[in-house]
């Protein structure tokens, strides 16, 4: 997991609320054991016709956000099922950040698990960041998560909340795995003095 610290990028407005997990990557694509080969199977149902051919009219296929890594979205972000595969496919398609009036919790906290920072922020301000972003063409948020701002090209500036121990984990890139192994020296302490007759898990 990378450190995140501060990330500007070009917005794309997906206006539609209650995204459900299904729709951020549908369950027939979850046949992989890696984290990665996600991105291409991201909004699939939307990005594709059913011929399998691009849908011009979908967002994430029209040229000016092709580039984009901050998805801006409506209200209850991610809802349905808990599957994790959401997070890695908006990650591995190159989203870094999501902005939205509100998270699923499940969502979120895999989310922030895997490295991709979740913001929220006031409906009517998400409203404006969509608006902004539909009719600007090129138009970026700078997100600073040590700071917790977003900021605009114009000037405008958002604080935003977040948890202090989730972003603790993400500005030092530190997942469960990383979290355990800030305390090696304690466990190979505590492993050396454990009776012998203890069972052991070799390496």
């Amino acid at each position: 997991m990378e450190p995140f610290k501060a990330h500007a990028g070009v917005v794309v407005p997906f206006d539609q609320p209650d995204v459900n997990t299904d729709l951020i990557v549908p369950a027939q694509t979850l046949k992989r054991i890696e984290r990665t080969g996600y991105g291409q199977f991201l909004f699939y149902s939307k990005r594709f016709l059913p011929d399998g051919k691009p849908n011009p009219e979908f967002v994430l296929n029209k040229p000016q956000y092709r580039d984009g890594t901050i998805l801006v979205a409506g209200r209850n972000f991610g809802c349905g099922s808990s599957r994790e595969h959401a997070p890695w496919a908006l990650q591995d398609y190159g989203f870094k950040v999501i902005v939205a009036p509100s998270f699923a919790d499940i969502f979120a906290e895999n989310a922030a698990q895997n490295g991709l920072l979740t913001v929220v922020l006031p409906e009517a301000r998400v409203r404006q960041i969509m608006d902004a972003a539909g009719t600007r063409e090129g138009y970026q948020l700078t997100v600073d998560l040590e700071a917790q701002t977003v900021t605009d090209g114009f000037g405008r500036r958002d604080k935003f909340e977040i948890d202090a121990f989730k972003k603790h984990c993400l500005l030092n890139g530190l997942d469960a795995i990383g979290l355990t192994l800030q305390h090696e020296r304690e466990i190979t302490r505590f492993e050396a003095t454990r009776p012998a007759w203890m069972p052991r898990v070799s390496a």
